[in-house]
């Protein structure tokens, strides 16, 4: 009997399974992975990254019952981090997805022209092969319009610090409001130089009260209708542009109102372009 079973145990060594189930070790290691790109929003209300509810802050047990968010967690039901997120990050076998932005626009504000630069971070990718033009269609028809985005592009983590590190111009285009009509617009286009910016009202739960400089050149005045005035501006970055419209009852001068005489209000907004230079994408475009 104890010869039978040693053959048998020997049999079994010599004999292995020729498909032998991966441990933990064997299977693809998980790593962070970084993709360059660039978005062009088309729709209005759509925040840039997850708008979480303040009250509640997304968390499943306080989320009950609030009201500011009827128990949803957040503040709109998609952001252009989840249009991306949603699909990228499956195909990538990863749960979590970190949106780098280099600056962000208001929820109501168009971004166009070549679209806001951006890294997506994939973290703790299982997959790292994907075809990344196919993921990329994929992202923009489940978007239905929503947003564009340029070609993806593999790049290293210092990319992020590049984007939120670097400031860069931007030109707005705005549809301007007016209670009365101006004697001349002739101040307004001829604009060019520093504006000095009190932390405007609508921003000032959440960030320091303090007096900014900023420089603006307005581009182009033109009347589009009764009491109604299309505006292209150059700014430097962190310039508040409604404020710049309205004034801000003071806080911003001068202002466009202030130039024109009379008291404006900015009804529609969209950055038209960033003016990065062409060397600075990684995919040189």
């Amino acid at each position: 009997m104890r010869c039978a079973r040693g053959i048998a145990s020997l049999r079994r060594v010599e004999h292995p399974s020729s498909d032998p189930k991966p441990t933990r070790r064997e299977r693809s290691p998980r790593r962070n992975l970084y993709f360059e790109s660039r978005y062009r929003k088309l729709r209005r209300g759509l925040p840039q990254t997850i708008f979480w509810c303040p009250t509640c802050k997304g968390d499943r047990r306080r989320r009950e019952g609030c009201e500011p968010c009827q128990g949803f967690g957040k503040l709109t039901k998609e952001s252009v981090q989840e249009l991306i997120g949603r699909r990228m990050l499956p195909a990538f076998g990863a749960r979590t997805g970190r949106f780098h932005g280099a600056g962000r626009e208001d929820i109501d504000v168009l971004m166009l022209g070549k679209g806001r630069p951006f890294v997506f971070e994939v973290v703790g990718a299982r997959n790292p092969n994907v075809d990344l033009e196919a993921l990329r269609k994929e992202i923009e028809q489940r978007a239905e319009g929503a947003i564009e985005l340029a070609p993806f592009v593999p790049v290293r983590k210092d990319r992020v610090a590049y984007w939120k590190q670097t400031n860069f111009e931007k030109v707005y285009r705005a549809e301007v409001a007016l209670l009365a009509e101006p004697a001349s617009l002739d101040a307004a286009v001829a604009f060019e130089g520093k504006v000095t910016q009190r932390t405007p009202q609508r921003v000032a739960h959440r960030r320091a009260d303090l007096d900014r400089e900023r420089e603006v050149k307005v581009l182009s005045v033109e009347r589009i209708g009764d009491l109604r005035l299309g505006l292209r501006m150059q700014c430097q970055h962190g310039t508040y542009v409604k404020e710049f419209v309205s004034g801000d009852e003071g806080r911003t001068t001068p202002s466009l109102a202030s130039l024109l005489g009379v008291e404006a209000r900015c009804d529609l907004l969209d950055v038209e372009e960033i003016l990065t230079p062409l060397s600075t994408f990684a995919d040189g475009v």
